[in-house]
């Protein structure tokens, strides 16, 4: 199930809650039980490892600054 982040305009908490995609505009009260929130856009990390070959070298062309310069 989905995580949303909220923040109360009241009293200025954030508080999370764990709800189906189907409620994620529906109103959410904070923990104080103030009415007045808003949802958070959430940041979201996904990592993983991906398959295929090795990751490129930096004497590759491939490096921090596009290759050749760094070396």
């Amino acid at each position: 199930m989905p995580r949303y982040d909220y923040r109360c305009r009241a009293c200025g908490s954030t508080f999370e809650l764990n709800r189906p995609m189907a409620e994620a505009s529906a109103p959410a009260a904070c923990p104080s039980g103030h009415d007045d929130t808003v949802k958070l856009l959430s940041t979201v990390a996904v990592t993983g490892k991906a398959s295929g070959g090795p990751a490129p070298s930096a004497s590759s062309g491939g490096g921090c600054c596009g290759g050749g310069c760094c070396g």
